[in-house]
């Protein structure tokens, strides 16, 4: 059962969600803020599509502190805004954890003192930019542990109790199962949405405009990756605590911010059991604006990194499925689509050196630059993306290129993660140019 207290903030419930079609990013006025008309975004007046990028870390660059590197965010800003990249996925918010691979620090812990340092540097990156006139998707929360996550909200409320994602005594799918408990879970609901509240309401300290009212937000997204579950399985009886979560908590950010749109964060099928119907009755509820979609052909077995020669024509063939799904998937909605993660490792299966090649990596940007253009052209609801993810300057110092507790070179491949297993770093003339000319391509749309 969801807690009392998250039911009244909720509103409106499951029966909405899956009943009531449309959505609320029509009625937004201000002509600064990205608002939905149709199946596509408007800015200033104009259609605005994108080409744009991950960089969970902008806050932690951002920060004054011995741990941030303001002057690098800058660069990294410049750099990505040469490319023609205008808009930004970032994180907002990170659970200090007990978690194996979680970040530190943290937004928050356990009590209702938030990290200040942080949130100034996520303030400091809106100013930034702002300054370059780029957007922002900023997310809420994670599925998964490298952020803290729902997995640390649950150990909060039931005495500590936790399991590590890739923990051989709890083999896959039980991280995410358990993990799922989230959404029937009203006390762990209660302190996110106290820390939702206390982000979307803030006034950014670098410009002293409020949150709400800042035009460089494009939206607000509930979770990085949220699951209703684990494998892809005929029964799920957690479905209905899933979408009434969508539903009660994309609303609970609209009456603290009218201004902005809402999404999921889905990675669409992958994420929703590989069922159409779930995709469809996630992002039905009318506070959620647009559908969102994540491509992995490595992670999810598409394709060997140990043979792209032979087995990478097999995989673009599922990616190019997967796209064409979620196309029909958000025509049928009526709302926009975003491809808002993608990544491919380097040339090689255990390749996370800047020196190694990118020659299958970059046929898999220019497949879904390829896509994205072609569904623009012809007034479909494909109208933006953000590949995953920048590395920028950043250089791993460690010869097995895993992460360290206070290491402070942040790439855009995360600390479970190798170090350059799919992040692009400055040095990656080629990606580099096939992002350059999507860019562009999407300006001239």
């Amino acid at each position: 059962m969801i807690g009392r207290r998250a039911a009244l903030l909720g509103g409106v419930g499951l029966v909405a969600a899956c009943t009531a079609g449309g959505h609320l990013g029509e009625a937004r006025a201000p002509s600064g803020f990205v608002t939905v008309d149709g199946t596509g975004f408007r800015r200033g007046g104009k259609p605005y599509r994108y080409a744009g990028a991950n960089i969970w870390y902008g806050a932690w660059l951002g920060a004054d502190t011995a741990y941030g590197n303001r002057a690098r965010l800058g660069r990294e800003l410049d750099r990505l805004k040469a490319l023609g990249v205008r808009n930004l996925r970032i994180l907002g918010s990170a659970e200090l954890s007990p978690l194996k691979n979680s970040i530190t620090p943290g937004f928050r812990d356990k009590s209702a003192t938030y990290n200040e340092d942080l949130l100034k540097g996520l303030d400091w990156t809106l100013a930034e930019m702002a300054k370059r006139d780029m957007t922002g998707v900023i997310y809420l929360t994670n599925f998964w542990e490298w952020s803290g996550g729902m997995m640390t909200y649950l150990s909060w409320v039931n005495g500590g109790k936790f399991i590590n994602m890739n923990d051989p005594a709890h083999p896959w799918p039980e991280f995410a199962d358990w993990n799922a408990a989230f959404y029937t879970n009203g006390q762990a609901q209660a302190m996110y949405r106290d820390y939702i509240r206390a982000v979307v309401s803030r006034t950014n300290s670098v410009t002293g405009v409020a949150y709400a009212a800042d035009p460089t937000i494009m939206a607000w997204q509930l979770a990085n990756e949220p699951r209703p579950a684990g494998g892809a399985t005929v029964a799920v009886p957690n479905l209905p605590n899933f979408y009434r979560w969508i539903d009660e908590a994309a609303r609970y950010i609209k009456t603290l911010d009218p201004n902005h749109l809402v999404s999921t964060g889905s990675e669409g099928l992958k994420g929703s059991v590989e069922r159409e119907d779930v995709v469809l009755a996630a992002h039905r509820s009318p506070s959620i604006d647009y559908l969102t979609t994540h491509i992995w052909p490595n992670n999810w077995t598409w394709m060997d990194a140990g043979n792209l020669a032979g087995t990478y024509d097999a995989g673009a063939a599922k990616v190019a499925e997967y796209i064409d799904a979620h196309i029909r998937l958000a025509t049928t909605l009526g709302k926009p689509l975003v491809i808002e993660e993608f990544g491919y490792p380097r040339d090689g299966k255990t390749a996370y050196d800047p020196t190694i090649t990118t020659v299958y990596k970059d046929r898999f940007y220019r497949q879904i630059y390829a896509a994205i253009e072609a569904n623009a052209k012809a007034g479909g609801p494909l109208t933006g993306s953000n590949f995953w993810a920048w590395n920028g300057e950043a250089r791993t110092p460690h010869a097995d290129h895993r992460f360290q507790r206070g290491d402070l070179g942040y790439m855009g491949d995360p600390p479970h993660e190798p170090q350059g297993w799919y992040g692009v770093f400055d040095s990656d003339a080629s990606t580099q140019a096939v992002i350059r000319a999507h860019a562009s391509a999407m300006a001239a749309l």
